[in-house]
């Protein structure tokens, strides 16, 4: 049975289930059933990597049924050209057959994969992201804590009660900001915001289109920041305008960053790696991206392990490969390059 699955996109058809493909490395991304199937076929890269492997979310549900929605968090390996290693993605597909048959919903699939190698949790911020947007998209009432997140965000209950706040109800509040008067409190409530509201906040808006009045609020506040060489609220903000509708002010953000004082810092220029990536995609900005890099002195290993996860990206590999051969470039980035390969 095993040799006529030929992609997960078949075995799940085969099952009769409708399903979704989402990539959770970096932002939360739906995949087009389209991209997903020439992933599954090495006809093209996997668009986002992360340390060498793809992470997806598959979401699949039985039409029959109207039990809530499987969801399958899987890890494959890429190789060097960031194509899926379709032996991994095989292995799964026979070992899920082996275990569940084409009956891969209902109550004897509970726990079947949870020895699975390549099965895994997401981190809780990720979790938390991931359940509120999926009850957005089948328009399902958020969670029991998303009131009181409301309720935190308009002011009315002090922000310095943030104890009570359920990491939950910050998720299902940043992906409902279309929703009621949240995106008008966020705004307001934004600089007064403790650092335990804020950090988990900007996880859950870097998976979020967030409107461009944000966008412009965020470019502002980092400002200060910067100013103020405000790691913790600099990174925040980078983080929450990466998927932002207005990618132009995100470009933006990372500029001033990179020009500043704190843009040689390992937690920024980190961020900007993993989060901020596509503004990468630019050469020039690429190039003061790597040089600010290499003038980072306190982690040895912090421009080889950026370079390895950058140059993974498809968009942003053949600009890096470009850098190796320019001739224009600091002695330290030169130095940093030649040490990838001594």
């Amino acid at each position: 049975m095993s040799e006529q699955i030929a992609t997960l996109g078949q075995l799940l058809d085969n099952a009769g289930t409708q399903w979704r493909a989402f990539d959770i490395g970096r932002h939360i991304t739906k995949l087009d059933k389209k991209q997903f199937l020439a992933i599954e076929q090495a006809q093209v890269p996997y668009p986002y990597p992360l340390a060498g492997h793809a992470w997806l979310a598959i979401q699949f549900w039985d039409v029959k049924a109207s039990k809530e929605p499987y969801v399958w968090f899987l890890k494959f390996p890429v190789d060097e050209q960031s194509m899926l290693v379709s032996a991994s993605r095989d292995h799964f597909a026979d070992m899920v057959i082996q275990a569940l048959g084409t009956e891969i919903t209902g109550e004897h699939a509970d726990g079947k994969l949870d020895n699975n190698p390549y099965v895994f949790t997401p981190n809780a911020n990720k979790l938390a992201a991931f359940n509120a947007q999926i009850k957005v998209l089948l328009k399902q009432p958020a969670s029991q804590y998303y009131e009181h997140a409301q309720l935190y965000f308009s002011g009315k209950i002090g922000f310095d009660n943030w104890q009570s706040v359920a990491l939950q109800g910050i998720a299902d509040f940043a992906l409902r900001l279309d929703s009621d008067t949240n995106l008008g409190n966020l705004k307001k409530a934004w600089s007064h915001l403790p650092v335990e509201v804020l950090q988990p906040l900007s996880a859950m808006l870097e998976h979020v289109e967030i409107p461009t009045s944000i966008s412009e609020l965020l470019v502002d506040y980092a400002q200060t920041a910067i100013d103020n060489k405000n790691t913790i609220a600099i990174t925040s903000a980078l983080r929450a305008i990466s998927k932002g509708q207005a990618q132009g002010l995100c470009a933006q953000l990372v500029d001033n960053v990179l020009s500043s004082p704190v843009g040689q810092d390992s937690d920024v220029l980190l961020t900007i790696a993993g989060r901020c990536f596509t503004q990468l995609e630019n050469p020039e900005r690429l190039h003061i991206f790597m040089d600010n890099c290499a003038h980072h002195q306190q982690i040895e290993e912090l421009f080889p392990s950026i370079f390895a996860d950058l140059v993974a990206i498809p968009t942003i590999r053949p600009h890096l490969l470009g850098l190796l051969r320019k001739e224009n470039r600091s002695e330290t980035l030169a130095r940093a390059i030649g040490r990838l390969f001594s």
